[in-house]
């Protein structure tokens, strides 16, 4: 089965770019099948990472930011393919 994990989180003031090098330079080990990162306005940063594993698999999650780079806490989602 394939699981996608999805990483939401919005910068504080006006720390997109800074927000977005941090998340990029996260590593998860071992790593995911497929990883990729976008941006949204309002400085969001979105990361999903796909995986061979079931639902509820124990798997590597991006950690939550600094505080000082992050407007909220972060939002996490899982989903199957179906």
């Amino acid at each position: 089965m394939t699981l996608a994990l999805m990483w939401e989180a919005k910068a504080a003031g006006h720390h997109g770019p800074a927000l977005l090098a941090w998340a990029r330079a996260q590593e998860l080990a071992p790593p995911p099948l497929r990883r990729e990162t976008f941006t949204a306005p309002g400085d969001r940063v979105l990361v999903i990472t796909w995986w061979s594993a079931d639902y509820s698999a124990v798997l590597p999650e991006l950690p939550d930011p600094p505080d000082d780079l992050s407007a909220r806490p972060v939002h996490r989602w899982r989903f199957e393919q179906v």
